[in-house]
């Protein structure tokens, strides 16, 4: 009975110990965190001091993700003999100048991705990879200040596929008129005069135009995590089913060194797109549909890539 007494006794003295060191190691851990809190503070501060000095600042992050697989004589499912596969490449770069009377800002966002689907039972099915995701993006913005977040500027900005239909469409805005950037990292364009140059084949369908061009873009990097979203809208003065308007964002957060998570998704509405594709689908003999004639509802596209992210 003695040594059972003496048995919790020790055990009691062991978690009445264990208790008080970690409650000692907790108040000793919490005014460190606030320092740590503090002196992070103080480091954004004096990032932001360094983002706000005259030169060049350049940058890049994007997003890699992908997987294969094959499968033979699985006869649970389906397609039993199967070789499959997908890839998504995604990247974000910018080079921008910051002088004490003008800035230039130019900007890449590029978007691939391939699928695969091989029924390896039958000999005519197709074994390579497709384009699933097809997206290029690049703008240059220069700016002369006429105030101290206010200036006049003009933008160029071209957008199209690479990897199938290249320029086709193809789409290229110039234009002029005010740049506002209340922050170091956001810049908002209003271009009132802007001429939206269509490239097509089908040019029944896509049409070049003057409208107002509207472009927001916030570009920022916050510890580990890199991220960035853009709109780009026309709106054109003809017509509104002319218009169009895109909107992108990009995320990546580093885990180890350089590499990390990305996530990547996009919208777009454009009239004339939808219009092109669907009179692809009809039937021949079938009168093609008229832009304007309100047949073709505008769809909004959409897409998203998540996988692996390196930043630069």
């Amino acid at each position: 009975m003695k040594k059972v007494l003496l048995l919790a006794a020790c055990l009691s003295l062991g978690f009445s110990s264990f208790a008080q060191t970690e409650e000692e190691l907790k108040s000793q851990q919490a005014p460190k965190t606030a320092e740590i809190a503090k002196l992070q503070g103080e480091v954004d501060a004096l990032q932001a001091q360094i983002d706000a000095l005259p030169g060049w600042k350049k940058g890049a992050f994007g997003t890699i993700g992908g997987s294969i697989s094959q499968f033979s004589n699985w006869f649970n499912q389906g397609t039993p003999n199967v070789s499959s596969g997908n890839i998504g490449i995604s990247g974000n770069a910018f080079a921008n100048l910051k002088q004490d009377k003008y800035f230039w800002r130019n900007a890449l966002n590029v978007n691939f991705s391939w699928i695969k689907f091989d029924d390896e039972s039958i000999d005519t099915d197709d074994d390579n990879f497709r384009e699933a995701v097809d997206v290029f993006n690049i703008s240059s913005l220069y700016g002369r200040n006429i105030a101290k977040n206010l200036a006049a500027s003009a933008l160029g900005e071209y957008r199209t596929t690479i990897l199938n239909n290249f320029n086709d469409p193809g789409y290229l805005d110039l234009g002029v008129g005010a740049t506002w950037t209340p922050l170091a990292d956001l810049v908002v364009v209003v271009h009132p005069l802007n001429y939206n140059f269509v490239f097509a084949e089908n040019d029944a369908v896509f049409q070049s135009s003057l409208g107002a061009k509207i472009l927001v873009d916030y570009t920022r990097k916050i510890g580990a995590i890199n991220f960035k979203t853009n709109l780009s809208a026309f709106r054109s003065y003809e017509s509104g089913d002319l218009s169009n308007w895109q909107w992108t964002n990009s995320f990546g957060y580093t885990l180890w060194k350089m590499i990390g998570v990305g996530f990547d998704f996009g919208l777009r509405g454009n009239r004339q797109e939808t219009v092109n594709y669907t009179n692809g689908l009809l039937p021949a003999g079938v009168t093609p549909f008229e832009l304007g004639d309100g047949a073709v509802d505008n769809q909004t596209q959409s897409y998203w890539t998540l996988g692996l992210s390196y930043a630069f």
